[in-house]
């Protein structure tokens, strides 16, 4: 039995909330359980300098944890003066991710900032700013398609992302802090929309993992990513 009482292919009870953010071109508080992040995607009219001249516009994305969105009271990473190595590799997940279903000419040069801000975590925190990243993202581009910014579709498919991970010998979906910080082998994937594979992040924490095994849990992420598309679908209708 799980320690939340959850059947080994159950999600946590997720929900997506968007437009929470009065003045962000979109937002999106998401909710894994007791796993709660609010996502703001914000539109600059100016892209990277990288890209100017280009005609493409660009996905970017920052991730940052509240003082007591744990257990204990963390320091602000700003008060520290440098963002430790585990957010810079977050953000550029998320990044990565939401990039992966947009296509950049169409945005022209500009730039859509997501901000991935957590107030509760859980476990999956990364899972679940992708997830409501993408339903902040989708609102900014309803945004610029309702003012006549872009003129041609932009966002190609959804993408979302979950956890999946082997916990007391058996493959699990979405796991929270208790099954996460025991598990034998931890996983995220994110996934689009028509089955795509954006990223697969997989470690063994004690015995390596077998091939079955990783087969388990690539079944598992397809029925959680499946389930998550479509409440990404009813918060955007």
């Amino acid at each position: 039995m799980r320690p939340s009482k959850r059947a080994f292919d159950e999600l946590r009870a997720v929900t997506l909330v968007p437009g929470v953010a009065k003045h962000a071109e979109g937002s999106c508080l998401v909710k894994f359980g007791d796993t709660h992040v609010l996502v703001t995607a914000s539109l600059e009219e100016k892209a990277p300098s990288f890209l100017k001249g280009t005609g493409k516009g660009w996905v970017t994305a920052e991730y940052g944890m509240l003082p007591r969105s744990t257990h204990e009271r963390m320091r602000r990473e700003a008060a520290q003066g440098k963002q430790s190595g585990r957010t810079q590799e977050i953000q550029r997940l998320v990044g990565r991710s939401l990039r992966a279903v947009v296509d950049m000419s169409a945005l022209g040069e500009r730039q859509i900032a997501i901000d991935c801000d957590v107030l509760q975590a859980d476990g999956g925190t990364r899972t679940a700013a992708i997830t409501g990243g993408f339903v902040a993202l989708a609102q900014c581009v309803k945004f610029m398609q309702k003012t006549g910014m872009i003129t041609k579709p932009a966002i190609k498919d959804h993408v979302a992302a979950i956890s999946c991970g082997i916990h007391q010998g058996a493959a699990v979906l979405d796991l929270d802090y208790d099954e996460d910080s025991t598990a034998e082998t931890d996983a995220n994937f994110v996934i689009t929309g028509s089955g795509g594979l954006v990223e697969i992040q997989g470690t063994a924490e004690g015995a390596p993992f077998s091939d079955d095994e990783f087969g388990q849990l690539m079944k598992l992420a397809r029925k959680g990513i499946g389930e998550l598309i479509e409440l990404q679908k009813k918060a955007l209708a």
